[in-house]
């Protein structure tokens, strides 16, 4: 719900200080050409996702910050991604930075467009991609266009959504919450995700032509593309929407517009798109302007398989993922799978703590066609419960939560421990991370786990889950033990001839039949 006395008094300092020059354009901003060591292709195609807040804080001021991830780049060559995605960087009056103030600046907590820049030189020359969060479906209800939009005369009313004689006022947004909110002056306003990110209005064909430049000011910069925010709401605003194929069509032509612009300066940029959907036929559309879409339904399916010790309908689900996706693509290995993100429980919470099932969760997703995402800490195996910030919390780098480098604006309420951080991990062969770090480094040496058409296998041993892998290098498969107790498989593939790698000591394969240990994933060739 907007807080009105907030928003009143927000508007009347923005207003005090607001600049003749609303809509800033790439023209009046310093852009520096595409870096020349721009990243190749690196071989893992993992990324993992970083609350810049909460990583590791450069000066001392407790707040993580550009130059911390750029001082830790280390790390994540050693954990073995191929690429970050920094959750948004601009400017915002807001902890979390989804309502921005000026898409072509820096969060001056997080440093300066020079510190971004060095993070970009320094991530590609260690083969490190660098996506960000591009949040356009709306701006902050303090960014100078939504301030000046207020005025019905200024130019920018038109790049918002207002109401009309006869428009519901109670109408409920495509989020569950009041979609309408109500300025000072009693104009009625589209804000989907709350009064304080009023929606922009995509039929303006401003808007439209600014958010490409936009895209291109950072991509000139050398950003390697772009995680898409609240992709699926440009035109999704109300929940009587859901399913529309009209709103459906318009949504896709907006990105396919977006698509053709970012291709005009970086051809083949990734792009991936946050599309919160229940099934792969409902995600399956926006691969046509997009490079993926995060895979909500089998984040779900693979922690509900890892928490049972179940397969339940993870071969069917796979199944019918690959061939929705492979009927827009026509190819396979465009899924970005992810077990949590930054909006929901970490993973660890959801399996109750346990160090078992978190394994298995992991070995199912790190084995999958793809480009698959960590987010920050799950390698530590931290947890996390709603509320939101309990989410976000900061890194833990060493065993003492106050030693130099730690993020410190929040206070911890997981009570996870010296035990969950990287220093006491790395001491550990056996701790979590090591084990993301060995299931990273696999993909770098079977190209089937990246880049393989998927055949999930039907097994009668509910307990065990697997899938044929093939590529152009080879074939392979994956058997998962999901379960306490080891178990054994027949296999009838007279390709199947050894076991290539192995998560625990104890795989064999003898006389056509596999003998798979507890908790672990075999990789047989």
């Amino acid at each position: 719900m907007p807080r009105l006395s907030f928003l009143a008094c927000g508007i009347a300092t923005a207003l005090a200080l607001l600049s003749p020059g609303l809509a800033r354009s790439h023209a009046d901003t310093t852009l520096h050409a595409p870096s020349t060591t721009a990243s190749p292709k690196t071989s893992s195609d993992v990324w993992y996702e970083i609350f810049v807040r909460s990583w590791a804080d450069s000066n001392s001021d407790g707040i993580g910050d550009l130059n911390g991830i750029t001082a830790r780049l280390d790390y994540l060559k050693s954990l073995g991604v191929s690429g970050i995605w920094l959750m948004p960087i601009n400017p915002s009056p807001s902890y979390h930075g989804y309502d921005v103030t000026d898409f072509y600046g820096i969060n001056p907590q997080y440093g300066t467009m020079a510190d971004f820049q060095h993070l970009l030189d320094a991530a590609h020359q260690r083969g490190i991609k660098v996506i960000i969060d591009l949040v356009i479906n709306h701006t902050s209800a303090l960014h100078p266009w939504f301030i000046a939009a207020n005025n019905p005369q200024d130019p920018h009313h038109d790049w918002y959504n207002w109401a009309r004689p006869g428009t519901n006022l109670d109408a409920i947004s495509a989020t569950g919450t009041p979609a309408w909110h109500t300025t000072p002056a009693g104009q009625h306003y589209i804000g989907v995700f709350t009064g304080m990110m009023p929606d922009l209005d995509y039929d303006t064909p401003a808007v439209r032509e600014e958010m490409i430049r936009v895209g291109q000011f950072w991509l000139k910069k050398g950003v390697d593309g772009f995680r898409l925010d609240a992709a699926q709401h440009i035109y999704y605003d109300f929940k009587s929407q859901d399913g529309d194929p009209v709103v459906l069509k318009k949504n896709l032509a907006w990105w396919s517009q977006f698509r053709h612009g970012i291709d005009a300066v970086t051809p083949h940029a990734y792009v991936v798109g946050e599309v919160a959907q229940e099934t792969p036929d409902r995600l399956a559309p926006y691969l046509s302007p997009l490079s993926s879409v995060f895979d909500f339904p089998l984040a779900k399916q693979l922690i509900d398989s890892a928490k049972s010790e179940h397969a339940g309908q993870l071969a069917a689900l796979l199944a019918q993922t690959e061939a929705d996706y492979r009927k827009v693509t026509g190819k396979s290995g465009v899924d970005a799978p992810f077990l949590s993100n930054h909006d929901q429980e970490r993973v660890m919470s959801q399996l109750d703590g346990n160090p078992k099932h978190m394994r298995m969760a992991a070995a199912m997703l790190l084995t999958l066609p793809g480009q698959p995402f960590i987010y920050y800490g799950e390698e530590l195996g931290m947890r996390g419960q709603k509320p939101d910030e309990d989410l976000r919390e900061p890194m833990r780098w060493n065993r003492s939560s106050k030693a130099p480098g730690e993020a410190t604006w929040k206070t911890s309420t997981s009570h996870d421990g010296p035990s969950v951080s990287v220093e006491s991990e790395q001491a550990n062969p056996d701790s979590l991370l090591h084990f993301y770090t060995r299931l990273i480094h696999w993909r770098s040496q079977v190209s089937a786990l990246r880049d393989g058409a998927i055949q999930p296998l039907t097994l009668t041993n509910p307990q065990l889950v697997g899938w044929k892998l093939d590529d152009t290098s080879g074939h392979v498969l994956v058997v998962h033990n999901l379960s306490g107790q080891p178990q054994s498989l027949p296999l009838h593939d007279s390709h199947i001839h050894a076991v290539l790698l192995q998560s625990a000591s104890g795989s064999t394969l003898q006389k056509g039949e596999l003998q798979i240990p507890a908790y672990s994933t075999a990789i047989l060739q």
